[in-house]
């Protein structure tokens, strides 16, 4: 009548755990819409501190974003703010969900890339204009060698 067991040492805890590749990490308190073809996301201010920031909104509207529909994108699982002046569309923490046209916002990049560029250039130009052969203000790096003696 004596159960055919297996003896305790040979059961091993690494049979019993239970391996998962899934690791948890927070959600987003702005989560980013599924991406789509011609189109960049991009979070705009719409309040600060509780008090509407109209020249701002105002100002990425002309600037070609466009608010973007709560109904198109149910992925993001979003309650929008209870007093969002903007019906119908996502609103999160004084922040209005936007998109724009790729190309639109590639010729915005560049042209802010530009004008970084002449930025540079302005400031290189004023730096080297002091610059005098006597007393150079970029002198080469100077190389240094180290050595051991023999033995």
């Amino acid at each position: 009548m004596a159960d055919e067991r297996t003896h305790r040492s040979h059961d091993t805890r690494a049979e019993d755990v239970r391996e998962s590749n899934d690791s948890w990490t927070p959600s987003s308190k702005l989560p980013t819409p599924d991406p789509q073809d011609g189109w960049v996301f991009r979070w705009i201010r719409t309040s600060v501190m509780g008090q509407s920031d109209n020249p701002n909104v105002s100002q990425k509207f002309r600037d070609g974003w466009m608010p973007v529909r709560a109904e198109d994108h149910p992925e993001l699982h979003i309650q929008s703010d209870i007093n969002s002046q903007f019906k119908g569309n996502l609103e999160v923490g004084g922040l209005l969900l936007c998109k724009a046209p790729k190309e639109k916002m590639d010729a915005r990049n560049k042209h802010y890339q530009d004008l970084a560029q002449k930025q540079m250039e302005s400031v290189d130009n004023n730096y080297m204009r002091e610059n005098d052969p006597r007393m150079p203000l970029l002198r080469p790096e100077k190389s240094t060698r180290t050595t051991f003696g023999k033995g």
